[in-house]
């Protein structure tokens, strides 16, 4: 008889021992002399924290990634971001598979249901579906930058051909690395260069099934699964709605939009917002951004992006779950239902799960850091969720946070990026039926 412990843990098991390898080789690499430019060193916890940050797609850093790192160094980071950004992609859809695999025939057939893209035996399509979509949107989004460098810059075909590929990596990844001091602060006039970075951090926050179904459907909106419903909608939402809340809240300061053209002021909010889905680079000076800002920000880097996606935090479905278990439970409805859906009981309580747990992690991050580092709880709290939600935007603590607040955030984004993807498939695969029910009892809530 198998071990159901052993038989639930396994596929989040997979997935934790794969990004570990990964980083560990990454760390390796980087600690490498060659990974880094003549004169610089690099000590053990710099090159984990790198390696770490790109593997789980961030792009927080604790060394300017040109003035730092070699070409070899460079190399490797891209190459980790790939696999990272490549892998959860991979790995989160195949899981989906798995769980429909493994569960019970109505509990299987209910999550296909949702899905409508996944079934038994769907490996080798998820595979090779990841690989074109995110081949496809790289390559396109290196084809634009690469001739705005070539032509509006004046750059060398191959330095502008490296860094279009280097960049179109690091927004569909949604890893947020650059290779200038000041991310893309130099081309926030540029439409060009904002607008293609903006789109492909969007694209890769969408995940697999939603391009999954697009393909199948995209003419027929009515067959569209649930699933890439809420992920399309709230991604809408979220995005206009925060571009309008930051744009607004920064219209006239001066250390961001307040000296750009109102055109120009509404390209870099939209911008902003685009990275907070967990784009990480940034076009106006992040630490100069008023307190309400950052608060909104917060707030769209804890929600994240869709499931399946390069994007972190707790993502869209689950944020948009929640509403509709608060929504059901104020009209009084027995049920929680969505598109004429209803939503099971055991999904209510995994997003439920997800989202606290979650909560607390960004909570406990919050004490360490405040306690390893001189810096108040706006700009803690920011850079914190900014890891656990694997955005990769900073106030600035990063880069002096010391070495214990390296180590704080190295765990945040680990957690951040593997945690809802494994916990949300260890608690669908986490099926057991009781013979017997405890008597009711109704403690008094509010």
């Amino acid at each position: 008889m198998r071990n159901p412990v052993r038989q639930i843990n396994t596929p989040s098991r997979v997935v934790v021992v794969a990004f570990l390898t990964v980083v560990t080789i990454g760390t390796g690499l980087l600690s490498l002399p060659m990974a880094v430019e003549a004169g610089e060193t690099t000590s053990w916890t710099s090159a984990l924290f790198t390696a770490t940050s790109a593997v789980c797609v961030t792009g927080l850093a604790v060394h300017d990634t040109a003035e730092h790192w070699s070409f070899f160094g460079e190399i490797v980071i891209l190459v980790l971001m790939q696999i990272g950004g490549f892998g959860i992609m991979t790995l989160s859809s195949i899981l989906a598979v798995v769980v429909s695999g493994r569960l019970g025939l109505r509990a299987r057939l209910n999550t296909q249901a949702e899905t409508k893209t996944f079934g038994p035996g769907d490996v080798r399509r998820v595979i090779t579906g990841v690989a074109k979509v995110t081949l496809v949107a790289e390559v396109l989004t290196a084809a634009a930058l690469t001739a705005r460098f070539l032509v509006g810059y004046g750059e060398p075909f191959g330095r502008a051909l490296y860094y279009g590929i280097f960049h179109s990596v690091s927004a569909f990844t949604n890893a947020g690395f650059a290779l200038w001091p000041d991310s893309i602060m130099r081309f926030v006039g540029d439409p060009w260069i904002c607008l293609p970075l903006a789109l492909a951090v969007v694209a890769g926050g969408l995940g697999f099934p939603v391009y999954a179904m697009l393909r199948q459907h995209w003419r027929r909106p009515a067959r569209w699964s649930l699933h890439t419903k809420i992920t399309l909608g709230m991604t809408a939402v979220l995005l206009f709605g925060g571009a309008l809340a930051i744009t607004i809240a920064e219209w006239s300061n001066p250390g961001t939009m307040g000296g750009l053209s109102p055109g120009l002021r509404i390209m870099a909010g939209f911008f902003h917002s685009a990275m907070t889905r967990s784009g990480g680079l940034n076009s106006v000076d992040t630490s100069q951004m008023s307190e309400n800002s950052w608060l909104i920000s917060d707030v769209l880097m804890f929600v994240g992006a869709g499931s399946a996606s390069t994007g972190g935090g707790i993502k869209v479905t689950t944020f948009a779950l929640l509403g509709y278990v608060i929504l059901a439970e104020l009209r009084g409805e027995p049920d929680v239902s969505a598109g004429r859906r209803r939503i099971p009981e055991q999904l209510q309580r995994q997003t439920l799960t997800i989202a606290l747990l979650s909560v607390a992690s960004v909570a406990v991050g919050t004490f360490v850091m405040m306690v390893v580092t001189p810096f108040k709880l706006d700009r803690v709290l920011f850079e914190v969720i900014s890891a656990f939600g694997t955005v990769g935007l900073s106030t600035g603590v990063t880069a002096q946070a010391g070495t214990a607040g390296h180590l704080v955030l190295t765990a945040l984004m680990f957690i951040g990026r593997i945690g809802p993807v494994t916990l949300g498939a260890a608690l669908a695969l986490h099926i057991q039926t009781r013979r017997f029910r405890y008597p009711e009892e109704r403690p008094l809530v509010g």
